[in-house]
């Protein structure tokens, strides 16, 4: 049963963050906002909603250690696997300003990150106000900022969604990642207790690759639009979002705590490195561009950090 749950969770979140990712961009297009801000922002904290409903449902339910791991794990993923099997499906090209302060953001809130789960082992109220006051400046400085080039490149909107289908879609993501979160954990967590591995072990791979789902499905769908830079700004964005909103929202209404000490001595550690390795793949290889072999560089490095887990 423990499985059942775990893969109809699974089903769940994926089907909900669709959803929700429709229902998000339907929802930016009516607010003039353009598509790279969209992928950067809309997109990201929708596709972050799964590892915010888990990681809520998580620490509230007792399992501190799935609330971090899931974040942790899911930002691995994101950069290593997601961004791996999107340059293999087809080379990355970027602006500019991806290097320039998209990912200077990225390793700053994973550094800040660091700091505050290192300091006490935890992550409290006021840590997480600090997380989510950051993202309100952030999001707040990328919508204006989106418009003036808006303007100035005289960007067109898209279609519009109805106002119905739009409530329908954000409605129906909404009830699939309730209750795929509440099933995703309780099947992991059982899992873990069957074969005797570590909760932070099931969350980090198992519960971070099924909450990393729909910014996979999000950045194949993009790139097969030729909407690459919302491909990787949704994959950036996403992990901005999963530390300060979903970290920072969590933490505020129920302070996490750290029970396994692997999340601070490996796993966040891996995290930061592979956001790092962005930098010299950018520039080593090819400039403004990556492409396969960095992709499967990325892959392989997300199979070996999952293989030493186990």
């Amino acid at each position: 049963m423990d499985i059942f749950y775990l893969i109809i969770g699974l089903l769940a979140l994926i089907l909900g963050g669709e959803f929700l990712v429709k229902g998000s961009v339907a929802l930016a297009v009516r607010m003039r906002v353009s598509m790279v801000v969209i992928g950067l922002t809309v997109v990201s904290f929708a596709t972050s909603a799964p590892e915010l409903i888990v990681s809520i449902y998580s620490a509230l339910s007792g399992h501190p250690d799935i609330a971090l791991g899931n974040v942790i794990g899911s930002n691995i993923a994101n950069i290593s696997l997601v961004l791996g099997i999107t340059a293999l499906i087809s080379p990355l090209s970027f602006q500019q300003r991806l290097y320039r302060f998209d990912i200077p953001v990225m390793l700053l809130a994973s550094a800040l990150f660091g700091v505050f789960l290192y300091s006490n082992s935890s992550l409290n109220f006021w840590e997480g106000l600090c997380f989510v006051l950051l993202l309100s400046i952030l999001t707040i400085y990328l919508i204006r900022r989106s418009r003036k080039e808006e303007k100035m490149n005289g960007e067109n909107s898209a279609e519009q969604v109805p106002l119905v289908k739009l409530f329908v879609y954000l409605s129906l993501g909404a009830i699939s990642l309730y209750f795929g979160s509440h099933w995703l954990v309780g099947g992991a967590t059982g899992i873990a207790r069957t074969i005797g591995v570590s909760e932070r072990v099931i969350s980090v791979s198992i519960v971070a690759f099924g909450t990393s789902v729909p910014e996979l499905a999000a950045s194949i769908i993009a790139v097969f639009k030729k909407e690459k830079d919302l491909s990787i700004g949704n994959l950036i964005g996403s992990n901005i979002f999963n530390i300060f909103a979903v970290l920072g929202i969590t933490s505020m209404i129920q302070p996490i705590y750290v029970v396994d000490e692997g999340l601070i001595t490996n796993d966040i550690w891996w995290m930061f490195g592979v956001a790092l390795l962005l930098y010299p793949m950018m520039f080593l290889f090819h400039k403004k561009h990556i492409g396969r072999l960095e992709g499967f560089m990325l892959f392989v490095l997300y199979i070996a950090y999952i293989s030493l887990l186990f």
